[in-house]
C-alpha cells in the first residue's frame, strides 16, 4: 500500500523547469497595476485638495485674488516699455528694470508698496549720485590709484550701510532703502571702471525704475487699495471680540448651572483660537503699524493717525490673554475643584466673567465706529462691583472649614491614624489652592481690562473720536429727512390725482 500511494504521489508531481542562468521573480501584472492606479489617485486627490484649499482661500478673502490680478496688470502695462520699438527706443535697454521694480516692491497692502516705492528712490538716486561723484574723484587720481579709491569706496560705503540696518528705527522704516543703497552703488561702482557713460547709465536705469514705481503707485492706490493702517484697525478691534469671546466660553464652561449642556466641540475650539490669535497678533501689528506710518489719509484716518497707541492697545490684550490661556490650562488639569468648593462662587465668577466680556466687546464697538461709548463707564462700574463681590464671597467663604469629612475606609485603615488625618487634608489643600489660583486669575483679568480701556480711551482722545450722541442725531436728521421726502411724495402724488 505505501509503495502505491509514493507511486501515485509521484506521478502526480509537477516540475517547472527553468533555463539555467535565470533569476527572475515572476510578479502578477495585476498587481502591479494595482499599484500604479493607487499612485495615480493618490496624485489626483492631491492635486484636488490643493485646488480645494485655494478655491476657498480666494472665497474667504476676494482681496487677494484682486491683489494677483493687479500685479499681472502692473506686469503688463510694463512691458509694453520692452514690447514697443518707440518705448523701447526711449528709455533704452534698461527697460527691464522696469519690469524687475514692479516684481520686486509690489506689496499686498499701499503702505508697504509706498515704503518699497519710496526707499527703493530714496536708495538709488543717493547711491546713484554718489557713486558718479567718487567715480569722477577717481578718474582724476589717474589709472593707478583709480582701482584703489573704487575698491575704498564700496568697501567704507557698504560697510556703514550694513551697520545702519542694525539701528532700530533706521531698521524699522529704512532698511530696505539701505540694502539698495548697498546693491546700486556697488553696481555703478564697478561697472563705471569699464564703462565710459555712465551718466546716461545711471539716469536710465533712475527713470526706468521710476516708471515702474510709479505704475505699481497709481495700480494700488487706485484700484481696489488695501489699505495698511484699515487693517490693523480691523485687526484690533477682531482680536477685542476674540478675546472677549474666550474669556465668556469660559465662564460658561467652568461655571455652568447644574442641568446646563457643555459647549459644543466646535463653539469651545473656536474660542480656544480666540486668545490665541491675539497672542500670535505682535508680528502683524508691528508690520501694519509701520506701513501705516507711510500711507496717505485714507476713510475715517487722517495722515497724522496715532498707529503707535494700536501696538499699546496690543500689548495690553496680549497681557490679559496671558491670564485667560493660564484659565483654560486649568480645565485640563488633573485636579479639577469640587462642586462643594465651585458652588457657592458660581454665581459671582460668572457674573464677573459676563461683565468682563462685555466692557470687551463694547471697546471692540467702540473702535468699530469709532464713537465715544456712553455704556462703557456703567459696564466697568459693573466689572469692578463684580470684583468686589467675588472679593466679598472668599472672605466669606473663608471663615468656613473646606475639609471634606473623612472616608470611613480610611478611618479603618491599620497602621497609622497620622495617614488617615494627613491624606484629605492634603487633597482639600490642593482643591482650595486650585479654587484661589482661578478667583485670581479672574480678578487680575479684570485690572488688566481697565488698562485696555485706558488705552482705547487714550487712542479715542488723540484721534478725535466723535460722540455718540452726535451719531445718533445724525441719523435721526436723516431719518426725518427720509420721512419729509416720502410726505412730500405722497402730497404731490395727491395733488396729480385731484
Amino acid at each position: 500500500m505505501v509503495k502505491e500511494n509514493e507511486v501515485s504521489a509521484a506521478s502526480l508531481e509537477w516540475r517547472v523547469n527553468m533555463p539555467s542562468g535565470s533569476s527572475q521573480i515572476l510578479v502578477p501584472e495585476s498587481r502591479q497595476t494595482c499599484r500604479l492606479l493607487s499612485l495615480i489617485m493618490g496624485l489626483v486627490s492631491n492635486i484636488r485638495k490643493f485646488f480645494d484649499k485655494a478655491w476657498n482661500l480666494a472665497v474667504n478673502e476676494p482681496k487677494k485674488v484682486i491683489h494677483c490680478l493687479k500685479v499681472g496688470l502692473a506686469l503688463s502695462i510694463v512691458s509694453l516699455f520692452y514690447y514697443m520699438r518707440p518705448l523701447y527706443d526711449g528709455v533704452g535697454g534698461n527697460a527691464m528694470w522696469a519690469v524687475m521694480t514692479v516684481v520686486v516692491v509690489f506689496e499686498y497692502t499701499v503702505g508697504s508698496t509706498l515704503y518699497k516705492c519710496v526707499n527703493r528712490a530714496i536708495g538709488t538716486c543717493l547711491a546713484g549720485s554718489l557713486g558718479i561723484g567718487v567715480h569722477w574723484v577717481a578718474s582724476q587720481s589717474g589709472d593707478r590709484f583709480e582701482p584703489v579709491i573704487l575698491q575704498a569706496s564700496v568697501f567704507l560705503l557698504a560697510a556703514a550701510a550694513t551697520f545702519s540696518r542694525f539701528i532700530p528705527t533706521i531698521k524699522a522704516r529704512f532698511d530696505y532703502g539701505a540694502m539698495i543703497f548697498i546693491l546700486t552703488f556697488s553696481l555703478v561702482s564697478v561697472s563705471g571702471y569699464r564703462v565710459d557713460k555712465l551718466v546716461e547709465l545711471a539716469h536710465e536705469r533712475v527713470s526706468t525704475i521710476a516708471i515702474g514705481a510709479t505704475i505699481c503707485l497709481f495700480i494700488t492706490m487706485i484700484l481696489c487699495p488695501v489699505w495698511a493702517g484699515t487693517e490693523l484697525h480691523h485687526l484690533i478691534s477682531t482680536n477685542l471680540e476674540k478675546l472677549a469671546d474666550s474669556l465668556e466660553g469660559y465662564a460658561a464652561e467652568n461655571f455652568r448651572v447644574d442641568g446646563s449642556k457643555n459647549l459644543d466641540e466646535k463653539d469651545s475650539s473656536k474660542r480656544l483660537q480666540g486668545y490665541k490669535c491675539v497672542l500670535n497678533s505682535k508680528a502683524a501689528e508691528e508690520a501694519m503699524a509701520n506701513f501705516a506710518r507711510w500711507e496717505p489719509a485714507h476713510g475715517k484716518f487722517n495722515f497724522r493717525h496715532p498707529w503707535k497707541q494700536y501696538l499699546k492697545i496690543g500689548a495690553s490684550m496680549r497681557s490679559c490673554a496671558y491670564c485667560i490661556e493660564t484659565l483654560y490650562g486649568g480645565i485640563n488639569s488633573n485636579t479639577e475643584t469640587p462642586e462643594f468648593l465651585k458652588k457657592p462662587l458660581n454665581d459671582v465668577c460668572m457674573r464677573l466673567g459676563t461683565s468682563s466680556s462685555k466692557v470687551l466687546k463694547e471697546l471692540s464697538s467702540m473702535l468699530k465706529t469709532m464713537t465715544n461709548s456712553t455704556k462703557l463707564d456703567i459696564l466697568v462700574d459693573e466689572m469692578n462691583s463684580s470684583v468686589e463681590g467675588l472679593q466679598n464671597a472668599l472672605k466669606t467663604l473663608s471663615s468656613y472649614q473646606h475639609i471634606p469629612p473623612p472616608d470611613p475606609k480610611t478611618e479603618e485603615a491599620p497602621n497609622g491614624t497620622e495617614e488617615s488625618i494627613l491624606k484629605p487634608t492634603a487633597l482639600s489643600l490642593m482643591e482650595i489652592v486650585q479654587m484661589a489660583t482661578l478667583t485670581s486669575l479672574l480678578i487680575e483679568i479684570a485690572s488688566r481690562i481697565e488698562g485696555i480701556v485706558k488705552e482705547v480711551n487714550e487712542l479715542a482722545s488723540q484721534a478725535k473720536f466723535r460722540d455718540e450722541s452726535s451719531k445718533k442725531s445724525k441719523q435721526t436728521q436723516t431719518k426725518l429727512n427720509e420721512n419729509d421726502g416720502n410726505e412730500h411724495e405722497v402730497t404731490m402724488t395727491t395733488l396729480q390725482k385731484v
